[in-house]
């Protein structure tokens, strides 16, 4: 009798472990393809998340902006209102205080300055009438030469669109090379005006990527560009884009140029960043979706994620880096730090790997809403 009922113990016990496996196995796979779904690798369209991520207090596709990856500094909203009045003084203030040797702790604040160039820069490429009655006013002012320089660029790529060169006319392509090389001599002469700024060779990266610079010429000008900033932030990026195999360069050129930059640079510097950036722009797709999981990648992100974390906040890039790791975090299933991560962010989605797809804002709440299924399931 003893016997008989150890057995029939012994076979309650394992139907109850067989029929635990199974749920485990359930378990899996249905959180696989529930992933799979939010990542649009399959066809089912995925449960809606919204309601969670609305509790949490995160924003929906439709206020989300997609032109900026945060909010913009303080400093340039008021000198931008003021240009909507013609007004083009607050600008100047502002361009002239980054200059100061006082501007930061160790010097001038390049980092800034080159973002409120690139801003200024994209404006005027659409009106420039405040940016002509400043030169007219001050016609040897190095902040005003800069920014000229810079609405040249800019102008120059605004009329060839954004489209791949198939689809693009002839008559776009002669009127972006003609454009561009009047901002070479541009950018010549408002580095001849401040001689210490990085700015305006960081501005002639993109003429030389569009007009195809040789290696050794882009070379010469990065020499010239890092014996004034040496770990600038958007000067990196800028290059790194060049040495791209999209542009101008290879995977493997643009692999080794992020890597000396991360080895060598400061933590803090948000630098550690370009590796990832590397592989994002190389990557390959996998079921409609990219897929980038592996010890290599994971390592290149804790680097990004240490490096961002003693960056100061008030980074003009720390945004656009923490875009691209909340991205990351979410692909490798590193759901806690990725919802925190997209809470810093959440509101603005101009930054990669968003407004690299038409559906940015869709895009950036359907990663983040996956990951916060996976912390709150």
């Amino acid at each position: 009798m003893l016997v008989a009922l150890i057995i029939l113990l012994s076979l309650g016990c394992l139907f109850l472990l067989v029929k635990l496996l199974a749920l485990d196995v359930y378990v899996v796979t249905f959180v696989q393809e529930f992933r799979k779904q939010m990542r649009g690798e399959s066809d089912g369209s995925g449960p809606e998340l919204s309601a969670e991520s609305a509790e949490l207090g995160f924003l929906p596709p439709e206020r989300q902006n997609t032109e900026y990856s945060a909010p913009l500094p303080a400093g340039l909203t008021g000198a931008q209102h003021a240009l909507e009045t013609g007004d083009w003084r607050p600008v100047a203030d502002l361009l002239a205080a980054t200059r100061s040797a006082t501007a930061t702790a160790t010097g001038p604040d390049w980092e800034h300055r080159s973002m409120y160039v690139g801003h200024l820069g994209g404006l005027a490429a659409k009106d420039d009438g405040w940016l002509a009655d400043w030169e007219a006013e001050r016609p040897d002012d190095p902040d005003a030469a800069v920014v000229r320089a810079r609405s040249t660029v800019d102008l120059a790529w605004d009329i060839r669109g954004a489209q791949r060169a198939k689809y693009t006319s002839g008559e776009q392509f002669a009127g972006f090379h003609r454009v561009l090389e009047r901002s070479v001599a541009e950018c010549a002469r408002a580095a001849e005006l401040a001689p210490d700024d990085p700015t305006p060779y960081i501005v002639e990266i993109w003429t030389g990527l569009g007009l195809g610079y040789p290696h050794a010429r882009l070379d010469r000008l990065w020499k010239e560009l890092v014996q004034r900033a040496p770990h600038h932030y958007e000067a990196h990026f800028s290059a790194l884009q060049y040495w791209c195999a999209k542009w101008r360069g290879s995977e493997e050129l643009a692999r080794d140029f992020a890597a000396r930059a991360a080895a060598d640079a400061p933590l803090g510097s948000l630098l550690r960043i370009l590796p990832l950036i590397v592989l994002f722009e190389h990557r390959e797709e996998v079921e409609g979706y990219v897929t980038e999981n592996t010890d290599e990648a994971r390592a290149l992100v804790d680097a990004a994620l240490t490096d961002a974390a003693a960056a100061d906040p008030d980074h003009p890039r720390l945004a656009e880096v923490r875009h691209l790791l909340a991205y990351y975090l979410c692909v490798q299933d590193r759901d806690e730090a990725a919802v925190e991560l997209f809470r810093q962010v959440d509101g603005y989605v101009g930054a990669l790997p968003w407004r690299y797809r038409n559906d940015g804002a869709e895009e950036f709440c359907r990663l983040r809403d996956l990951s916060v299924a996976a912390v709150l399931g």
